[in-house]
């Protein structure tokens, strides 16, 4: 009997590609906004605002005293706080800091949010824990598994013995100069 293998290769390749369809595109949307995280962060939103209080001796500021002012300023959640320098405090609440020179009134109110969806996404592509581990080493096989049937999938001049084969070598070779010149 023989066994088809061209046929055993295409569907390799098409059911390891619909099996992992979700987690490409997760991979894929996380991989480009971590590229890019000088530009922004893609976990957060980090807001900040200047804003001036009242001057107060460092002997009245007391937690009471800073939960008022968040509370005031649409937060809530006061953590601590602690004085990192002569003239300033810094106080945590739940998302987010300010940062207060207590003799001049002049203040910095930051808050922090995780960036709906992308946060999740970046979660799982920073590798979460061991059993993510075991799925992500799963896919990276895959993934070398439907870039070797890929190549072979196509026939003839379009296939691996031309234009593939231009293609693929042209494809290795960008990574190897990146290598070569870059590292």
């Amino acid at each position: 009997m023989k066994i088809n293998w061209r046929k055993w290769n295409r569907v390799i390749h098409r059911d390891l590609g619909y099996f992992f369809f979700g987690v490409t595109l997760i991979y894929a949307i996380s991989g480009i906004a971590i590229n890019h995280n000088e530009i922004w962060n893609p976990n957060y939103i980090i807001k900040g605002k200047d804003i001036s209080v009242k001057p107060v001796a460092k002997e009245n500021i007391s937690r009471d005293y800073l939960d008022s002012l968040i509370t005031a300023h649409g937060e809530r959640g006061l953590k601590g706080f602690y004085f990192p320098k002569a003239g300033l405090v810094k106080a945590f609440f739940k998302e987010g800091q300010i940062v207060i020179d207590y003799s001049t009134g002049e203040a910095r109110i930051e808050s922090i949010r995780k960036r709906p969806f992308f946060n999740q996404i970046n979660f799982l592509h920073y590798d979460p824990g061991r059993w993510w581990t075991y799925f992500s080493d799963i896919y990276a096989i895959s993934l070398a598994l439907m870039a070797i049937t890929g190549l072979f999938i196509v026939r003839g001049k379009n296939g691996l013995l031309w234009r593939g084969l231009i293609l693929a070598l042209a494809g290795l070779t960008i990574p190897i100069i990146f290598l070569l010149f870059f590292r």
